[in-house]
C-alpha cells in the first residue's frame, strides 16, 4: 500500500504552505500530501458571484490531474467549509474528511448564541479592511485570549486580498444550499479537531451539530489551541498521528480501494 493521498484545504487567512508546512513535514513518506490555496484568492478581487461550489471545482481539478480518483480531504476554516460541500456533492471521492475548526456547517438548527454570533459577523461588513481583520479575528476565539500581534514591516502582498475573500466566504454562508441530507449520507470516517480556547459558540456548536449528522464522528479538542494556533501549526506531530490513525480506519473500512 502506497502512501496516503491526501489534499489540505488551507483557511481564508494564511496561504497554505505556510499553513500546512509543518503538518505535511510530519506527515513524512507516510502521505502523498498536497495543499491546495483557495479558489477565491486565484483572481485579483473575490469573484463576485462566489460560492463554495467554485472551491469543490477546484479540489475535483487538482485531483484529477493527479489521477486520484479517491483521497482524503482535509480542511480548515474557510476550507474547511468547502470541504463540507466536498463531501456533500461528491461523496464518492472521499475516503474520509478531516475537519479542522470550519469556519461554516450550514444553517440549520443554530442555536440562540450561535445566531447571535453570525449577527456580530454580519456587523463587520461596514469596517475598513484594517479594522475588519482584527475584529473578524477576535471574534474566532474566547474572550481574553491574547491574539497573535500583527506581523512587524510592510504587510506580506497575499494580504491585501484577504478581507475581499473573508466577505465573499460569508457571503455564500448566507445561501449556500450544504445539503444536511447528503452529509448525513455520507458513510466515510469523519475526524474534527477542536480548538479548547477558540469561541466553542462558533466551532463548538459546529462539532455537535455535526456529530448528529454524520454517521462516523470523531472529536478531537486541543485544549490549549485557538482558532489562530490551531493544531496543524503549533501541534502538527499529535495532528499528524490523529489523521493516519484516521486514513488507517478509512482503508480498514474499505479495502478494496486506493488511497
Amino acid at each position: 500500500m502506497g502512501p496516503f493521498r491526501v489534499i489540505l484545504l488551507p483557511g481564508s487567512v494564511l496561504p497554505a504552505e505556510p499553513a500546512y508546512g509543518s503538518l505535511v513535514t510530519a506527515l513524512g513518506s507516510d502521505a502523498e500530501a498536497v495543499w491546495k490555496e483557495l479558489e477565491v484568492y486565484a483572481t485579483a478581487e473575490a469573484p463576485a458571484d462566489y460560492t463554495l461550489d467554485l472551491e469543490v471545482a477546484g479540489v475535483l481539478r487538482d485531483a484529477g490531474a493527479r489521477g486520484w480518483d479517491r483521497f482524503h480531504l482535509v480542511g480548515y476554516s474557510g476550507g474547511g467549509a468547502a470541504s463540507l460541500a466536498v463531501a456533500a456533492r461528491h461523496p464518492d471521492r472521499l475516503s474520509s474528511l478531516a475537519l479542522l475548526e470550519p469556519a461554516w456547517a450550514g444553517r440549520w438548527d443554530l442555536s440562540p448564541a450561535a445566531q447571535a454570533l453570525w449577527r456580530e459577523y454580519d456587523r463587520l461588513e461596514s469596517l475598513p479592511p484594517d479594522q475588519f481583520m482584527r475584529a473578524f479575528m477576535r471574534l474566532n476565539v474566547k474572550p481574553g485570549v491574547e491574539l497573535p500581534p500583527p506581523p512587524s514591516g510592510d504587510p506580506p502582498p497575499w494580504m491585501a486580498k484577504r478581507p475581499g475573500g473573508i466577505r465573499a466566504f460569508m457571503k455564500t454562508f448566507r445561501t449556500y444550499d450544504l445539503d444536511r441530507g447528503a452529509l448525513a449520507c455520507f458513510d466515510r470516517p469523519v475526524y474534527f479537531a477542536l480548538g479548547g480556547q477558540s469561541n466553542l459558540d462558533q466551532f463548538g456548536e459546529i462539532a455537535k451539530r455535526l456529530s448528529g449528522v454524520f454517521p462516523d464522528f470523531q472529536l478531537e479538542v486541543f485544549e490549549e489551541r485557538h482558532h489562530f494556533d490551531p493544531p496543524h501549526r503549533i501541534e502538527p506531530e499529535r495532528l499528524a498521528d490523529s489523521l493516519r490513525a484516521l486514513w488507517r480506519r478509512a482503508d480498514r473500512a474499505e479495502p478494496a480501494a486506493s488511497n
